[in-house]
């Protein structure tokens, strides 16, 4: 994307209004291209816009936008985020105040070249690379917790393990589990949720989600929150409105699948009284 725009709605069930532009790329100090999946966030009346961007040197870094409006516009900060790399952010308050970020994505998200600790430019032109093999251990999110003004990282990013049943980390060929992009925590009945896309092939991208006690997890793989959808990725956000759950995700239904142009969806979430989600079908059978 060169821009965003912001969606609002009065209500749940209420008309959704674009309120136009909030954020051009030309006016981002430090992106030179490809605003990707952003996320936004309040404190003490300020709004946060939280995106992902390529720099100058054709890496993704993760920047701040600031406004009095939820709606725009966002104003830069003139660098992106110390440490940060990737993309998807997906910033959450816990009950104690503190904020966190939780990113990466595979493939374009070069999340593979930063399995050592700096960017690893070989083969630019292959996505793919670096990816482990199946049997290998499959490739984690980040999580860091931010600093009291939400513009930059109070620690270094820790890896965010996701593990199966038996407490062994989820491996690279278990497509259809392990962590691909999209990353989105939301806390329910004192648990979290980290929940994420599986992605790869974008042919089989289902949203799954796993549970821990603490935001930095280890989190534990519970299942499939949604089922594929219509269009090239899947990626989502999970909210308490009037007392329920919401999940909100895109698809590509209205433009007949046409991979880059997706519509906005959203779905009640019902959980179960152990704390398991109810696995969500986007289209009526």
């Amino acid at each position: 994307m060169e821009d965003y725009h912001v969606i609002s709605m009065d209500s749940i069930n209420s008309e959704a209004i674009d309120n136009g532009l909030a954020l051009h790329v030309d006016d981002i100090p430090w992106a030179e291209k490809q605003l990707w999946a952003p996320d936004a966030h309040e404190k003490d009346g300020k709004y946060y816009l939280f995106f992902p961007a390529k720099a100058y040197d054709g890496i993704f870094r993760i920047g701040v936008a600031i406004s009095a409006s939820p709606t725009g516009p966002f104003t830069a900060q003139p660098e992106a985020i110390k440490g940060s790399f990737s993309i998807d952010p997906a910033v959450f308050k816990d009950d104690d105040g503190n904020y966190y970020m939780y990113f990466g994505g595979l493939w374009g998200g070069q999340l593979q070249r930063w399995r050592t600790e700096s960017f690893n430019p070989n083969e630019p032109k292959n996505p793919t690379a670096f990816i482990p093999k199946d049997n290998e251990p499959a490739l984690l999110p980040l999580v860091a917790k931010l600093t009291d003004d939400l513009l930059e990282f109070s620690e270094p990013p820790k890896q965010l393990e996701i593990l199966d049943a038996e407490g062994n980390l989820l491996l690279a060929g278990d497509n259809c589990r392990r962590f691909f992009e999209a990353s989105w925590m939301h806390k329910y009945n004192g648990s979290y949720y980290f929940s994420y896309s599986t992605g790869d092939t974008h042919l089989i991208c289902f949203i799954c989600y796993a549970i821990g006690d603490n935001p930095y997890g280890p989190f534990t793989y519970k299942g499939i929150l949604l089922e594929p959808v219509v269009g090239w990725t899947s990626h989502h956000s999970i909210c308490e409105v009037d007392k329920k759950w919401y999940l909100f995700y895109h698809d590509s239904s209205l433009s007949k699948g046409v991979t880059h142009l997706r519509s906005i969806k959203l779905a009640e979430i019902i959980y179960n009284e152990d704390g398991p989600i109810v696995p969500l079908k986007p289209y009526i059978d």
